[in-house]
């Protein structure tokens, strides 16, 4: 159980880091050419294959990070449960987003991002949508059980709904980010009403994470994915600076109009997000915090035990 708290701490390092460190490439590296023209060739090289290769490190660790934090505190069977849906039913709506226009609006992936499956959609991508898409879920699933006595099924349709809102407000910004910079990962076909991304992207987001946290939702027992505030330390920090990721390019690379749908994403996601994990029910855990906030578990939710 150590080591595979450690692996997980490990991983959430690396992938706050590989934020970290792609910010200062895109913002200011790349704009200072001469920089770049000043290193030593094996100093090119290695800043060449950091770029080419640091979007696909930050997101397959942050995947890692979530799922090692999933197993621990649920097991394998809720991980999957949770995951397969996912990966299938976000790569599914983003390969038809890029042969049909429908639902995110015409679109294509450009470099910088893995692999494409089928030559339209990066490997990377799915698994975005399942670490942010878990801990968008658990954050709202914590906050309908400080909230609310209803019905557990009443809890589960609120919690898809707020879950699927946090995820769209973190796209507020990440969009904005990851087409319209001089250096983007994306690009739409069509123009965008709001900001740049056409309306409809927006609706497409809401509608798929409805659509895979209802489906994970079917295979839940009980009142799985219900953590402790103590237990939700991974969670709010994941969704935190993945945000702080997008909108750090957008408010920096864009101009002033763009500071709108980061306003709308904080008031959307990280204000929202933040509350859930102080509303959610506190555990006597009585171990130390990562970072300020404690990653073990309470009494009523242990980790799996090996």
């Amino acid at each position: 159980m150590k080591r595979l708290q450690l692996a997980e701490r490990v991983c959430l390092g690396i992938h706050v880091f590989s934020m970290a460190f792609g910010l200062a490439g895109l913002l200011l590296v790349l704009p200072n050419p001469e920089f770049i023209a000043s290193l030593p060739p094996f100093g090119m090289e290695l800043f060449a294959w950091s770029m080419a290769q640091g979007g696909v490190g930050y997101i397959v660790l942050g995947a890692i990070a979530v799922s090692i934090h999933a197993y621990r505190y649920l097991g394998l069977r809720p991980l999957l449960s949770f995951m397969l849906p996912t990966l299938a039913l976000s790569l599914s709506s983003e390969l038809l987003g890029t042969s049909t226009g429908f639902p995110f609006g015409a679109y294509h992936y450009l470099s910088g991002l893995g692999y494409k499956i089928a030559g339209l959609v990066p490997f990377t991508i799915p698994l975005s949508w399942f670490y942010m898409g878990f801990v968008c879920y658990t954050l709202a699933r914590a906050a309908m059980e400080a909230v609310t006595v209803a019905p557990r099924w009443v809890r589960q349709i609120g919690a898809i709904a707020i879950g699927s809102i946090l995820l769209t407000a973190w796209d507020l910004v990440l969009d904005p980010a990851m087409t319209q910079t001089p250096y983007p990962f994306w690009a739409f076909d069509e123009v965008g009403e709001f900001f740049g991304m056409p309306s409809r992207n927006i609706s497409g987001w809401i509608g798929t994470g409805v659509v895979f946290m209802t489906v994970a939702s079917l295979f839940q027992r009980g009142d799985e994915y219900v953590y402790k505030r103590e237990q939700l330390g991974l969670p709010v920090l994941v969704y935190v600076v993945n945000f702080l990721f997008g909108a750090t390019i957008t408010l920096v690379a864009l101009d002033s109009r763009f500071v709108i749908p980061a306003m709308l994403s904080v008031a959307f996601g990280v204000v929202p997000a933040l509350t859930f994990w102080r509303l959610a029910p506190s555990g006597d855990t009585g171990v130390t915090a990562i970072p300020a906030i404690d990653l073990e578990p309470s009494p009523t939710l242990e980790p799996v035990a090996k």
